[in-house]
């Protein structure tokens, strides 16, 4: 194994946890609350739930995603020109810039939850989770290089 493979790894194994996390509250977590749960304890328990998953987006899974994503672009050589180059820049840069609006949709689903706009919580948390979809998508479809 070497140095490459550990950054790599991270990068992976941080989009797989962000992800991870999105599907599970989303597909697990909120469909049982929402059965289990009265009103009040149901939005105090979501709240709780969002509050840490926004916090592990922040110190971990941001900077995780950041860092190696960079030291990974630089080690394959990327530059700003080979961004709009066919094949590993385009992808790459359609993916870089499907997980901004991820990380857009990401805030605004926050900031929707405390300012009480359920509906368009809930529209921006089902965007986020699909553009993270989409992000995963991209980046199994990058060629080896």
């Amino acid at each position: 194994m070497t140095w490459w493979s550990l950054v790599r790894f991270l990068h992976v194994l941080s989009a797989a946890l962000w992800v991870g996390g999105q599907l599970t509250v989303s597909l697990v977590v909120l469909p049982l609350a929402r059965r289990m749960l009265e009103t009040d304890q149901r939005g105090r328990v979501l709240h709780a739930v969002g509050r840490r998953f926004g916090i592990f987006t922040g110190a971990v899974f941001l900077p995780v995603q950041l860092g190696t994503g960079v030291a990974i672009a630089w080690h394959k050589g990327v530059t700003w020109a080979s961004l709009a180059e066919p094949g590993y820049g385009r992808i790459l840069a359609a993916k870089l810039v499907l997980f901004c609006a991820v990380m857009v949709a990401a805030a605004l689903h926050g900031w929707a939850t405390g300012d009480s706009r359920p509906l368009f919580a809930r529209v921006m948390a089902l965007s986020a989770l699909a553009g993270s979809v989409g992000v995963v998508l991209l980046a199994s479809a990058l060629p080896v290089t």
